[in-house]
């Protein structure tokens, strides 16, 4: 004899048996819904158990609730609640019954709105983290933000990538208001990092999507600090694409941002001033560096986590360096060497374990356009040669995109017939010409 079917646990569990589908057959509904809605969105036969036991706490993915609703007509959040109890319908009665069926049925309704207030309560209280989970993923953000700018990127990426599917998982099941604010911030601080080492390892397009999944994460999290930085990660990205009027604008909507604490503002400043400068915006570039000045005097507590977040004194210099560079004339080239050697001392104060080596690198770079731009081809050797020899250690798109643009200025013809020039070209050549790290998976972002 058939046994008696087991009470749905969810509304999404009572449709799917009402419909008389098994799960496999219920995956192919929903791959068939997907591609009507223009979605690429598969499931499991286990995904599907877990969210028919009710086990996921919350909603799943955006894209997964509008396949259901559409499969279904009615909205995820009556699919992942309670299933629906039926009232039977109520016969006539006459007399003194009547009175006792109407009292007796409002107290079953009474007490079925009780019990579902209570099952709520029960789901509105789970969590899938705890203090345990929230610091081990603050101290595994930490470690590689902290190392990033004194590592090889791609294991970085490799380490970060991991990190941010662990928050996505975490993130797809249930959490109170502040523990969820949380892990969105963590969440936009590894998206972030992606984005740069995405632009680290030369994939523009694919650190812009970091970067705006990274957004989307500090408005979620209501984090001014990190809205702030990956606008000007935003921006950076665009200055190095050959758009800087995308650079400026992006630079100044940061700005809107007052940060917690930290100095994303002064970064965001800087940021605009080179990009001003590449436009040939003197004056505009002049007043982004003041108020770089500005915002640093202003800056109340610490960069979190630190490492990659902060912007240091040797990185704001430097960037003046680079804004005074594209200005171009005798007297800003001058001013940007003496920027620029001014900040790779800066940068060389730190302990080798924690020196920021591209930076180092493109500042020195900067020293040594400046020093070609006064005709002083002995001078760009040493800070070239120094380059050469370190940035191997941790090649990044954007030095060898600026040691790319030396070999231009080493073809002028000043340049052409001297043995030394001919020698730089060919060094820098071989190093441009150097696989650097292995190419990114298909389809990451």
């Amino acid at each position: 004899m058939v046994g008696a079917q087991p009470v749905a646990r969810t509304r999404l569990e009572q449709v799917i048996r009402q419909s008389r589908r098994t799960l496999r057959e219920f995956c192919d509904d929903f791959r068939r819904a997907s591609r009507e809605l223009g979605e690429s969105t598969v499931v499991s036969v286990r995904q599907v158990s877990r969210w028919m036991s009710g086990q996921i706490g919350g909603l799943p993915h955006p894209a997964t609730c509008r396949v259901l609703e559409h499969m279904f007509g009615e909205t995820a959040e009556e699919l992942f609640g309670p299933p629906r109890r039926d009232v039977p319908a109520r016969r006539q009665a006459s007399g003194p019954d009547r009175q006792d069926e109407v009292d007796t049925s409002i107290e079953s309704e009474v007490a079925m709105a009780a019990a579902e207030s209570a099952r709520f309560g029960q789901f509105a209280e789970q969590s899938n983290v705890g203090p345990h989970t929230l610091e081990q993923f603050r101290a595994d953000v930490a470690r590689i933000v902290t190392t990033y700018p004194n590592r090889p990127v791609f294991p970085l990426f490799v380490e970060l990538r991991e990190l941010r599917d662990r928050a996505f998982d975490a993130l797809e099941g249930r959490q109170r208001p502040a523990e969820a604010s949380e892990l969105y911030l963590i969440t936009g601080v590894v998206c972030g990092a992606l984005a740069n080492a995405s632009f680290d390892l030369g994939q523009l397009a694919a650190a812009e999507t970091q970067a705006r999944t990274a957004f989307l994460c500090a408005e979620l999290a209501g984090n001014d600090a990190l809205r702030s930085w990956i606008r000007g990660t935003q921006s950076v990205i665009a200055y190095w694409d050959d758009r800087c009027r995308d650079a400026v604008e992006l630079a100044a909507d940061g700005w809107r941002y007052v940060p917690e604490s930290g100095t994303a503002r002064v970064r965001l400043a800087a940021i605009e001033a080179r990009a001003h400068a590449r436009l040939r915006d003197a004056r505009a570039s002049e007043e982004a560096l003041a108020r770089a000045e500005r915002a640093r005097e202003e800056v109340t507590g610490v960069d979190l986590p630190g490492g990659l977040m902060e912007f240091p004194v040797a990185k704001q210099t430097w960037y003046g360096a680079t804004a005074r560079l594209w200005l171009g004339d005798p007297a800003n080239l001058g001013r940007a060497e003496r920027a620029a050697s001014e900040a790779v001392e800066l940068y060389r104060q730190d302990p080798p374990e924690q020196r920021r080596i591209g930076e180092l690198c493109l500042a020195r770079l900067d020293v040594a356009v400046a020093r070609l731009g006064q005709e002083n081809l002995e001078g760009a050797a040493e800070e070239i040669g120094e380059v050469l020899s370190v940035a191997s250690r941790r090649r990044t798109d954007s030095v060898v995109r600026r040691l790319g643009q030396l070999t231009g200025a080493l073809q002028r013809p000043r340049f052409q017939t001297a043995a030394l020039a001919t020698d730089l070209r060919d060094q820098i050549g071989a190093f441009c010409a150097a696989p650097a790290v292995p190419a990114l998976p298909e389809g990451v972002r």
